[in-house]
């Protein structure tokens, strides 16, 4: 398996730690004010986001559904609504994500479609052709080893099943590449560091970001791995990018 530059980038760099026990760690420290973090510091963008993701889905109309970092389920929830399938699974390594994501599913009614587990990426607890689509939202740059995750995602997909994969990316136009690299290097570690105590959270955030194989370097990790029909679509100006990609 390839190492990239990203499987290398941690939370906290002076811990012994692997990446997988930093990022648990990490958000079990932010669980609780992820959801409005996550509203706040996109002016709400990443609701929109997820529905175009989950809706690169609508043309195959599963009918089981791998939700992988589902962390609170917020994409198990919105699935559930867009897609109206049998059942979904999320799984996350995070037992304070889930736990507040378990809540949610109450809350909306779902508990008898919406499972969640805590599951990690790289040994899936399924068989083999178990799912008709997996989503993961920004979950694939906390992979320890991103290949391992990603194949382990394409065994547990039915043949002709889907991945959707929605994950930041960098935008590329001047203007907006300065005024990006200013709220992702200033304004949102402060603003994590003062609603969640956490600055860490979100400098490894824009860390990762930076280091991420994006665009058509990932359409080609997923072709190499054996997905079919890959392809990348651009998101707010580069901001955010949806990867699909076909057993």
């Amino acid at each position: 398996m390839t190492e990239f530059a990203h499987d290398t980038v941690v939370p906290y760099r002076d811990s012994e730690s692997s990446k997988k026990q930093q990022v648990a760690s990490m958000f079990n420290d932010i669980a609780f004010n992820y959801d409005f973090l996550n509203r706040f510091l996109s002016a709400g963008i990443d609701i929109r986001w997820r529905k175009k993701a989950i809706r690169q889905l609508a043309a195959l109309k599963p009918q089981t559904i791998l939700d992988v970092a589902t962390g609170t389920a917020d994409v198990a929830i919105m699935a559930s609504g867009i897609l109206k399938p049998a059942k979904i699974t999320g799984i996350d390594i995070s037992d304070g994500m889930l736990e507040i994501g378990r809540k949610k599913v109450e809350k909306a009614g779902l508990s008898n479609t919406i499972e969640l587990l805590n599951g990690d990426s790289e040994t899936i607890n399924f068989k083999d052709n178990s799912f008709d689509a997996v989503t993961v939202a920004f979950g694939v740059r906390n992979f320890q080893h991103l290949e391992k995750g990603l194949s382990e995602i394409r065994r547990v997909l039915k043949p002709g099943g889907k991945l959707v994969i929605l994950e930041f990316s960098k935008p590329k136009m001047p203007g907006v590449k300065s005024m990006y690299n200013l709220y992702m290097k200033i304004i949102c570690p402060n603003v994590g560091k003062l609603f969640s105590k956490n600055r860490n959270a979100y400098k490894y955030l824009d860390e990762s970001i930076q280091k991420f194989p994006e665009g058509k370097n990932f359409t080609l990790i997923l072709d190499n791995l054996g997905y079919s029909n890959t392809y990348c679509k651009p998101l707010s100006l580069g901001i955010c990018s949806i990867y699909c990609g076909t057993k």
